[in-house]
């Protein structure tokens, strides 16, 4: 491909940074973001790192009518020695295409919005939190931008890079969480959009999300949408079950979203020698479990919470309370060894972790441009 230039233009007018004890997810953003543009015959052109501000759009561009639009979610992380590290941040551009794909959005270079990414995180690298658990959330997405009403692909995109400062994803930290297993509503179905990461998909949970909080319930647990039966993933998680000694996790199927941690953590229970399957779990088999006293613990897992231990699963106004409501042995080594390939703190023999160097010094950064 011919090179680019990645342009900077820096902000003259930086925020304060939140308190990193006390940070909230996806509330601050940092002052700088990274933008290019598609124009149909042309492709994508004009790659810029600009002041984080609003966005311009004219009322009819066809994101806001027909939804065509797609995102990711990954983290960077400080070390204690103060590197920068991203894990496996060429998944996350992967997926990315692949839900293009879906949407019938044309492809980004991999490789350019991998370099782009990490210019940005090199200019904003002081907003990476450092203390225990935090992280700098990064969000890249697509959106249609041509002005049209009328259901086709859009002839304009622009794809964005933004980045937050989280802490915990949930507000009670690693402490197991109740789920609902929704037996009303559909997410998705086979054929559908599900293994693509779009917005539809997170917009037609919410009601279901909404209705289990009410009665204390932090996440809802979907079923497949043709036959009501079996498992499929949670609101922000993929999920897995230890049952009587085995790991289990729902086969991915055309509706589940390939999650980039859940096959992070299939890698890692085989290195632990842990058995572990895929395969289809029907909500049935779960609630045998718990009757016959096998099921020893259940945990999502996702970017934002990383692994989420889940003590108690609602199911046919029945509670099943898993483990006692405590965290599992094997959660929380499966957390502690994950998050410590993250952040530096643990070996990492599988060759995930990404360090962020700088090759250029923020004298060169002011200057205007980079070359990619």
């Amino acid at each position: 491909m011919t090179a680019l230039q990645i342009k900077t233009t820096l902000s003259t007018n930086r925020k304060p940074k939140p308190d990193p004890e006390h940070l909230a997810f996806g509330r601050n953003f940092t002052d700088h973001m990274f933008i290019v543009d598609y124009t149909e015959g042309k492709g994508w052109h004009d790659p810029r790192i600009i002041p984080y501000q609003p966005l311009s759009l004219d009322p009819s561009s066809m994101v806001f009518h027909y939804g065509q639009t797609v995102f990711e979610g990954l983290k960077a992380y400080l070390s204690k020695d103060n590197q920068i590290y991203l894990f496996r941040p060429d998944r996350n551009f992967k997926r990315l295409n692949h839900s293009n794909d879906r949407l019938c959005i044309p492809h980004i270079d991999e490789d350019l919005a991998l370099e782009a990414l990490k210019q940005l995180i090199l200019v904003d690298k002081d907003w990476i939190p450092q203390a225990e658990g935090t992280s700098l959330y990064i969000r890249p997405f697509i959106i249609s931008t041509e002005p049209h009403l009328g259901v086709a692909p859009s002839e304009n995109y622009q794809f964005i890079i933004i980045l937050s400062p989280v802490g915990s994803y949930y507000k009670e930290g690693l402490k197991p969480v109740k789920i609902a297993v929704e037996k009303q509503y559909v997410r998705t179905v086979v054929g559908g959009t599900g293994e693509a990461k779009t917005g539809g998909n997170y917009a037609s949970s919410l009601k279901a999300q909404e209705i289990s909080e009410k009665v204390g319930y932090s996440q809802v647990l979907w079923l497949d949408g043709r036959e009501n039966k079996y498992i499929e993933e949670v609101g922000s998680m993929n999920i897995f079950f230890k049952i009587n000694g085995e790991v289990v996790t729902p086969a991915l199927n055309g509706s589940i979203l390939a999650g980039i941690t859940r096959d992070s953590i299939i890698q890692l229970l085989k290195h632990m020698n842990v058995p572990v399957s895929e395969r289809k779990i029907s909500i049935d088999e779960i609630y045998q479990a718990y009757k016959d006293g096998v099921l020893e613990e259940a945990f999502g897992t996702g970017t934002a919470a990383v692994i989420s231990p889940i003590g108690e699963l609602y199911w046919n106004d029945e509670k099943l309370v898993v483990n006692n409501g405590e965290i599992g042995k094997v959660s929380q080594e499966l957390y502690d060894t994950l998050t410590g390939i993250q952040n530096g703190t643990k070996p990492d023999p599988f060759g995930w972790r990404v360090q962020v160097t700088p090759e250029t010094t923020v004298k060169e950064m002011h200057s205007g441009s980079f070359v990619y």
